[in-house]
């Protein structure tokens, strides 16, 4: 089975999102800067502040288009298998058998792009299939569901086979 990739709805969101960060962080950084340093008058404050500030936007440029193309996800009968990063990926296997719980969760911006998170809670802890338009994340979830009922299912007559 082939990885799916996200849509382009989804690169936009990732923009949006990392430029209200970043616009944020540079805001705090400019009034550390303005009540903290400026008063003091240190070259080497000023300059380092400066640097992040461009790396700050160096960032806000480059990482969303990273991060977009290099997310992809695959969903099987045995497992989701998710891979994700930007200077370091990681990759996150969840056996299908051990989800306890799933959940679909939208913020402000999610909202205006219409994409969609999915949650999926293992006792090891929570994995998110990220930025999913919100009809497949649905799509998703509902599939899970009735994997995850199939297993039980399962279980409970294995169980009773048994004893």
């Amino acid at each position: 089975m082939n990885y799916e990739k996200l849509s382009r709805q989804a690169l936009k969101c990732m923009y949006v999102a990392t430029a209200a960060g970043s616009i944020l962080t540079l805001a705090i950084l400019g009034a550390v800067n303005y009540f903290i340093f400026f008063p003091k008058d240190l070259d080497i404050t000023k300059s380092a502040s400066l640097a992040a500030a461009l790396l700050i936007l160096i960032n806000m440029l480059v990482s969303p288009y990273f991060r977009y193309h290099r997310y992809r996800y695959r969903i099987d009968k045995e497992c989701i298998d998710i891979h994700e990063g930007y200077l370091f990926t990681k990759r996150n296997i969840v056996p299908i058998e051990r989800l306890h719980k799933l959940q679909t969760t939208k913020g402000p911006i999610d909202q205006f792009f219409g994409v969609s998170t999915v949650v999926v809670t293992t006792a090891g802890g929570d994995v998110a299939i990220r930025l999913l338009d919100e009809k497949k994340a649905e799509e998703i979830a509902d599939s899970l569901r009735h994997r995850i009922n199939q297993i039980v299912t399962e279980q409970r007559s294995d169980y009773g086979n048994t004893y």
